[in-house]
């Protein structure tokens, strides 16, 4: 799994696997437009249903500018993932750089506690950001 999944972070239990990809269908370099999907595998590993709240993305563009994104769920989804269950989903990210990263947390709860689960920091990389040399 660590090839088509090559980020992954446990946190409590419950392990995020992302899996990047450039979407040069969507970018215009020349307009200074780059676009990646992700596609983001969420595994309980626990012996209690867990339920995804919300998120906190921290997503940096090439420059080193940061943008933070917070919100209700995953893809208009809270979803509950049974124990030994996975829930996946494909978003995207557009930057204004041929390159960024991006990292985060979910808020999960049990029907006992509430926690965060960390997304792990994965990298946004353009056929272009690996051709420039600085």
């Amino acid at each position: 799994m660590k090839a088509f999944f090559p980020y992954a972070k446990t946190t409590a239990g419950v392990t995020v696997r992302v899996a990047p990809r450039f979407l040069d269908e969507q970018s215009d370099p020349a307009a200074g437009a780059w676009a990646w999907s992700y596609h983001i595998r969420i595994e309980n590993g626990t012996d209690d249903d867990v339920q995804l709240l919300d998120r906190h993305w921290i997503i940096t563009d090439g420059h080193g500018r940061v943008e933070q994104v917070r919100g209700p769920g995953v893809v208009g989804d809270q979803p509950v993932i049974a124990p030994g269950g996975s829930y996946d989903y494909v978003s995207g990210c557009p930057l204004p750089t041929s390159s960024g990263t991006m990292v985060g947390t979910y808020t999960m709860a049990t029907r006992e506690t509430l926690f965060a689960v960390a997304i792990p920091l994965f990298s946004l990389d353009s056929p272009d950001a690996r051709r420039v040399v600085n």
